[in-house]
């Protein structure tokens, strides 16, 4: 995404960073009309419109990031040593197949070792993970899924059904997740569930183009290694400053004040970039309010941290931002061995503050 990048002496004077936070992000519109979406923008629209919260990882690009020698066939501990340094570089925690993955490879033929990429998507009535297995061999994994338990659905691209007790027989740190799973070999894709009801709803609607303006909003990040997409009531919610204590809120509120003005979101999207950086996106409901929001929100995000401790600085700088549309982009910069992504994906986050 085409920016200006703010310097570091504007990110440390708050009173002149407002006149930075102009950033000219013209083009980027244009840009992306021209473009095919995104790979994570191309995986959210395959999966259900009512889909509230996405968690995804471009496991490829992370393999590669770290110059990990792993994929099919990989031992479990090689797996799990694989996994260990994903998490030390904060490159795992959108994952839900952490726990299960050297079991998963050595049982079931796939894992973060092995697929392309992870999209865990849930709503208020299922959740499905979707995984992209370019190279995986399929026909090899069902027969796995046969011998270990799963019961064959009658067409090729149905579910087979699982359940916890054949979970447990393979391995007691599967994730519940994993219990019913479709192969759709013509796709390049995996799906699995923890409701075999679910599932089928999905394979119905497989690729219907997903929540659209979440789709729309994930763009913003371009091509995340990792990332966390969520609807305006889920991070209002999950995000927010009543997760704090009463001091922390009084505190946030003074903050919030001194900053200016920031309004409701509509959605919240953040990803660790290639190379390290990390983008949020917070939508409001006008452009308008983006407008505003992106200098308060600035601000915020370049103070103190109420509710997790210490400042914001300690954990990164912001290096960019300003709005685009309804969107308010902010660019940071981590500081070495921060867990942003982890941190800033469940509450209080005070600069995601409604």
């Amino acid at each position: 995404m085409p920016q200006r990048v703010v310097p570091r002496a504007f990110t440390h004077a708050l009173p002149a960073l407002a006149a930075v936070l102009l950033l000219l992000l013209g083009g980027v519109v244009g840009a992306r009309l021209l473009q095919p979406p995104p790979p994570l923008a191309r995986a959210m629209s395959l999966v259900p419109a009512d889909t509230t919260r996405f968690s995804w990882t471009d496991w490829a690009a992370v393999r590669s990031e770290l110059g990990a020698d792993v994929g099919a066939g990989a031992s479990a501990e090689e797996v799990d040593d694989f996994m260990a340094d994903a998490f030390d570089a904060d490159l795992s925690p959108m994952s839900a197949l952490g726990t299960s993955a050297g079991v998963m490879e050595e049982q079931l033929g796939f894992s973060p070792a092995s697929v392309s990429w992870e999209l865990f998507a849930q709503s208020g009535t299922g959740a499905v993970e979707v995984l992209g297995v370019d190279g995986v061999d399929l026909d090899a994994v069902a027969d796995r899924l046969a011998e270990l338990g799963w019961t064959e659905p009658e067409e090729a691209d149905g579910v087979w059904v699982g359940g916890p007790d054949v979970l447990a027989r393979v391995g007691p740190a599967l994730t519940p997740e994993l219990q019913h799973v479709a192969l759709l070999a013509d796709d390049g894709l995996v799906l699995t569930s923890d409701q075999a009801p679910y599932l089928e709803q999905v394979l119905e609607g497989l690729g219907d183009d997903g929540p659209e303006e979440l789709v729309d909003l994930a763009e913003a990040l371009d091509e995340p290694l990792a990332a966390a997409v969520y609807d305006g009531a889920y991070a209002c919610e999950n995000l927010a400053m009543a997760q704090a204590d009463d001091d922390a809120q009084a505190e946030a509120d003074q903050l919030v004040a001194a900053a200016g003005a920031v309004h409701p979101l509509t959605g919240y999207a953040l990803g660790r970039l290639p190379g390290g950086d990390v983008r949020a996106v917070l939508q409001v409901e006008d452009e308008d309010d983006a407008e505003v929001d992106a200098e308060a929100r600035a601000r915020l995000a370049a103070g103190p941290a109420p509710g997790q401790g210490g400042d914001f600085t300690d954990r990164f700088e912001v290096e960019a931002a300003g709005s685009e549309g309804r969107e308010v982009v902010l660019d940071l910069r981590p500081v070495e061995g921060a867990y942003v992504l982890s941190e800033l994906t469940s509450g209080p986050v005070l600069f995601a503050t409604c």
